[in-house]
């Protein structure tokens, strides 16, 4: 399995504003969730009559056929759950993918260790899977490798750069070394 995270791998949203990086198209997303989000924040700074922005979104079309062509099943591991169906797929060529649902409140395991790695562990059950994320760090990769029973990948996307050629080459020969 492939679990993909959006923001930061789909979406390098860090990348300077006039400085989008090449092959990436601007998309502007109004999900219900977000706007849901931005309405209550809005309320709380006396501006609930103020419409809601959407989202920008930064998205390389080539990115689903090079996912699809990854001999892993892919499922979304971001926030963006469900929507990342709605949204998200349909802009890069994907069919419906599985997601993994997040608990709330979250919850924070300490030791620098990402709030979502411990969910991933449990709901991979021991699986073979590989990981891309933003927010992936050391301290992940120990707690998977003490935590995790069976094969692991998790790599670290910079999002000022989102998914890069060198990244679909580990993730393949990755897959490949598990037969």
């Amino acid at each position: 399995m492939l679990l993909v995270d959006v923001d930061g791998p789909l979406n390098p949203y860090a990348a300077k504003p006039h400085r989008r990086p090449e092959g990436y198209g601007t998309h502007r997303l109004l999900t219900p969730r977000w706007e849901a989000a931005e309405r209550r924040r809005l309320t709380e700074w006396g501006l609930p009559n103020k419409p809601v922005e959407p989202l920008r979104v930064w998205l390389n079309p080539d990115h689903g056929p090079a996912l699809n062509a990854l001999p892993l099943d892919l499922v979304w591991a971001t926030t963006w759950e469900k929507e990342a169906n709605a949204f998200i797929a349909p802009l890069l060529g994907l069919s419906e993918l599985p997601f993994i649902s997040w608990p709330l409140p979250r919850s924070r395991p300490g030791d620098g260790v990402f709030w979502k790695t411990p969910e991933i562990v449990a709901w991979a059950k021991g699986r073979a899977f590989a990981w891309i994320d933003d927010e992936i760090a050391e301290a992940d990769r120990a707690w998977v490798r003490e935590h995790h029973d069976g094969p692991a990948m998790l790599r670290r996307i910079d999002p000022r750069r989102g998914l890069a050629i060198d990244d679909f080459a580990a993730l393949t020969a990755w897959a490949t070394g598990l037969d």
